[in-house]
């Protein structure tokens, strides 16, 4: 994500990596993060980017243009997309990090990940898990605030334009919806051939009903298909951008 009034860019010159802002004010990241630095870039919230340290460690990641500092109450430190490339890729070879693999740690290991639907390993719902899913969507409601010139939170922001299944799967996870797994059938999300675009699956034709007004009500555009061949019914969904 990105500072509200600074938005950074990046190049790569001879001399390392550098970072801009608008204002064409020079970042410069020569050298990667530390082991301590990774260690709080693998921890940043994982739908926010927000980020936990002492107040030098933060400084840090802000000075090379990694963090920036919110202006407003209570100032806390957020990733850049800067931040954020070093968060989603992999640790260089032999940094073996145990916050780096938790970030792609299946369910179960205390990592939050929206409910896809058909996973392998799901958390186990209750509580806990309902206290989970509303932090994330409040988080996310955060981040488009934040992130969106006018403030606006009705439309879907950068973070879930580059995350299509994770956001969708939330916004349906949040709203209630159950997905499927051993509790029972329910809503599936999947990747699509097209750009921007999820397809959501539900039990039947109700349920698909439910999650194309909810994905609409969380600021989607959601239209139903048939497949050719199953002639299954499922909906394909994009984030909208007005």
């Amino acid at each position: 994500m990105s500072d509200p009034g600074r938005r950074l860019h990046a190049s790569r010159p001879s001399g390392g990596f550098r970072v801009f802002d608008d204002a064409g004010k020079e970042h410069a990241v020569t050298r990667p993060p530390t082991a301590a630095q990774r260690r709080l870039i693998d921890t940043a919230d994982p739908v926010t980017g927000r980020l936990r340290g002492t107040e030098a460690q933060l400084a840090a990641l802000v000075r090379r243009g990694l963090a920036f500092r919110h202006p407003r109450p209570p100032h806390d430190h957020f990733l850049t997309p800067a931040g954020h490339r070093i968060r989603e890729a992999p640790p260089g070879p032999g940094a073996a990090s145990g916050a780096g693999a938790a970030r792609q740690a299946p369910a179960g290991t205390g990592v939050f990940a929206a409910r896809v639907g058909g996973e392998a390993e799901a958390p186990a719902s209750g509580p806990a898990r309902l206290r989970e899913v509303h932090s994330a969507w409040q988080g996310l409601l955060e981040l488009r605030r934040m992130t969106h010139p006018d403030g606006a939170v009705d439309r879907p922001c950068g973070w879930e334009r580059t995350h299509l299944v994770r956001a969708a799967a939330l916004a349906l996870e949040a709203a209630g919806h159950r997905p499927d797994g051993p509790e029972g059938p329910g809503y599936r999300v999947r990747a699509t051939a097209q750009p921007e675009a999820v397809a959501v699956y539900a039990p039947d034709a109700a349920g698909l009903t439910a999650c194309a007004a909810t994905l609409e009500r969380a600021g989607w555009q959601a239209g139903e298909y048939t497949e050719p061949r199953t002639r299954r019914r499922y909906l394909l969904a994009s984030p909208r951008r007005i």
